[in-house]
């Protein structure tokens, strides 16, 4: 494994990876200084957050200069830039992310009377600062689709005097579009105040649990959980996937850190490279839909919804226990056709050994879970207590201690990981404030309605189109972000529960980065597991089959996202998973036995009658079930 690292990140560095910048190496003066910003951050928002507020402008705006910074001296411009030190343009990008939060300060009492309405010609100078500073964050992290599709908007705000039919406008002049999005609106709305409030402090736990060693005693745990089954490191995949990839909020991010470990051990074990990349793929991806965590869409929904956060993980648990046990049939009935084996029992470690050595690094987590779903904590509280509980408990090991010199660098290093979700929301911002500016979200919404007549499948597949589309070009938080500000009212207006309709919108923006042609999770695990791309795309979606179905049968049926009756949610549960099962059966062509093409079109058809919610169809799901069952049993007991 240690051989092939640098090869493997070479490969990686050459995929337009849309979610994982390249960064530059410091030493010396330079270093340290990095280290005392990051530092800084990470303490500014600590003490913000739970001992002394400020005023939102300040914070969230401050936030976004702590990302700035760091976004502009680690990632390059362009091509030939010093690798070791800023240019002289990193630290102009700066200063226009800092004159206008200083200028802010000194005309607060007046500038908030004035923005998008009246201002002065210092006020435009000074938003058109920020704006442009953002712009050239999400350039550098996420490249250039987010960026101009940003622009795009920008220029809507002001060209909507001369646009087609439904999408003209009155337009606005170039002083109220950027004060408007120099503003709680528009750079500084919902997105970044998850960024601030949310996810920087989930990021800085996921720092912690990376320096206490966790990331590798999840794979340990799940091997010694999955491994020596039918087709194991392909299953362990799921475990790790799901335990890293729920915190991690990037799917690529989950596949470099996990791929790295699993993709050897599938093709190791007889999985075909292709193959091994495609299931890695598919099960990293399926990690930002977990609970408690989801990623960062989630601390967005909330907010939008105006609920608490408990009840969106809470709704979420069955779609995502629909997924993984999808992705687990999968791997069992393509591991069954093909013959492979679990792990040999000497090569996996001990559960119950893993346990009593380091099963301690599973408490921070359970106090996460308990502080979120039991004591309904905040999500920056709950993320805090659980860090401090890590840091408690780590001391137990020598290995995993967290002592005052890993604390102090892991403050200081851990910020390096939010600067790029902060520079996603930051522009995603942009087009927010252009929405809310200009009205496109109803118009939108309007759209959708008109174009599939009020048919709410067509309405669905619309929205389905529109979120994959957005997600291919940009990070799962921005394109959920983007797309929640202009969807969600059609579905609602067609009966889809308001948790559902964002539920659906967030699922397609997670599965986007497997959708050919910009699946950048397929890409990351095709270049570790030595396979064609396009391969392991499409072979992505055929192992995710299920994650393209399963947020149209929660549109249609509330009990599978825990709205309704007891007795109902139950039932749709039992034969949602019974659904999934059938569904990888069809898809594999395996089920006790090989199917020919006729069976499977048979299972294809019961699958989905036994997902979807609904006496009815799940009655007749469980009969034609019970046919092929008794018909497989007789061949069986036939050939025997």
């Amino acid at each position: 494994m240690n051989d092939r690292s640098p090869e493997i990140s070479q490969k990686l560095c050459k995929i337009k990876d849309l979610e994982v910048s390249p960064k530059r190496e410091f030493q010396g003066p330079l270093a340290i200084l990095l280290l005392i910003i990051g530092f800084l951050m990470s303490l500014f928002h600590i003490i913000v957050l739970t001992f002394t507020p400020i005023d939102p402008w300040f914070f969230r705006s401050l936030h976004v200069v702590f990302a700035g910074i760091l976004v502009f001296s680690l990632v390059p411009g362009w091509g030939k830039v010093p690798q070791n030190r800023p240019h002289l343009m990193d630290y102009l990008w700066m200063a226009t992310l800092i004159l206008p939060v200083v200028y802010l300060t000194f005309e607060f009492d007046t500038w908030v009377y004035r923005v998008g309405v009246t201002p002065t010609l210092l006020d435009t100078l000074f938003s058109l600062l920020f704006v442009l500073g953002v712009l050239e964050m999400a350039r550098r992290t996420t490249g250039w689709t987010l960026t101009i599709i940003s622009v795009f908007f920008v220029f809507y705000g002001y060209f909507g005097p001369y646009m087609p039919g439904i999408l003209q406008h009155k337009g606005y002049s170039w002083p109220r579009i950027l004060t408007y999005l120099f503003s709680l609106d528009g750079i500084l709305s919902i997105p970044v105040f998850a960024s601030a409030h949310y996810i920087f402090l989930f990021i800085l736990f996921g720092a912690f649990l990376d320096a206490s060693g966790a990331g590798r005693f999840f794979v340990d745990f799940a091997r010694s959980i999955a491994g020596g089954r039918r087709g194991g490191p392909a299953k362990v995949s799921i475990v790790s996937s799901a335990m890293i990839g729920t915190a991690s909020g990037s799917s690529v991010a989950n596949v470099v850190v996990d791929g790295v470990f699993n993709i050897p051990l599938m093709k190791a074990s007889g999985f075909k490279p292709a193959i091994a990349g495609a299931i890695e793929a598919m099960n990293s991806a399926g990690g930002q839909i977990v609970p408690p965590v989801m990623g960062a869409g989630a601390f967005l929904m909330a907010e939008i919804l105006g609920i608490p956060y408990s009840k969106i993980a809470l709704a979420a648990i069955i779609p995502a226990a629909l997924y993984y046990s999808a992705a687990y049939w999968m791997i069992d009935f393509y591991s069954a056709r093909m013959g492979l084996l679990g792990m040999p029992k000497q090569e996996l470690p001990s559960f119950r050994k893993l346990l009593i050595e380091k099963g301690y690094l599973l408490v921070p987590l359970l106090v996460l879970l308990y502080s979120l779903m039991v004591l309904q904590l905040s999500p920056f509280r709950s993320a805090l207590w659980a860090t401090l509980v890590l840091i408690g408990l780590s001391g137990f090991k020598k290995e995993t201690r967290l002592d005052l010199r890993k604390i102090l660098k892991t403050l200081s290093i851990g910020p390096r990981s939010a600067m790029e979700i902060a520079a996603t929301c930051a522009a995603a911002g942009i087009i927010v404030g252009i929405i809310s500016q200009t009205g496109l979200g109803m118009k939108f919404a309007m759209i959708i309605i008109t174009y599939s007549k009020g048919n709410l499948f067509m309405a669905l597949v619309l929205t389905m189109i529109i979120a994959i589309v957005l997600g291919m070009g940009m990070p799962t938080t921005a394109a959920y972000a983007i797309s929640a500000s202009v969807l969600p009212p059609a579905l609602i207006k067609l009966g889809v529960h308001p948790i559902g309709a964002h539920l659906f919108i967030f699922y397609f923006a997670c599965l986007s980065p497997l959708t050919p042609p910009l699946a950048v999770a397929s890409y990351a695990a095709a270049a570790i597991a030595n396979a064609r791309v396009w391969e392991v795309a499409w072979l992505s979606m055929k192992f995710a089959i299920a994650g393209f179905i399963v947020p149209y049968m929660f549109a249609y049926g509330p009990p599978l996202i825990l709205e309704g009756e007891a007795g109902d949610i139950l039932f749709a549960l039992i034969t949602g998973l019974l659904g999934t099962m059938t569904l990888s059966a069809a898809v594999q062509g395996w089920f006790w036995g090989n199917l020919n093409y006729l069976k499977r079109i048979y299972l294809l058809a019961m699958s989905l009658l036994l997902i979807k919610p609904g006496w009815q169809s799940d009655l007749i799901g469980l009969g034609l079930l019970f046919l092929l069952l008794l018909v497989q049993y007789l061949k069986g007991k036939k050939t025997s």
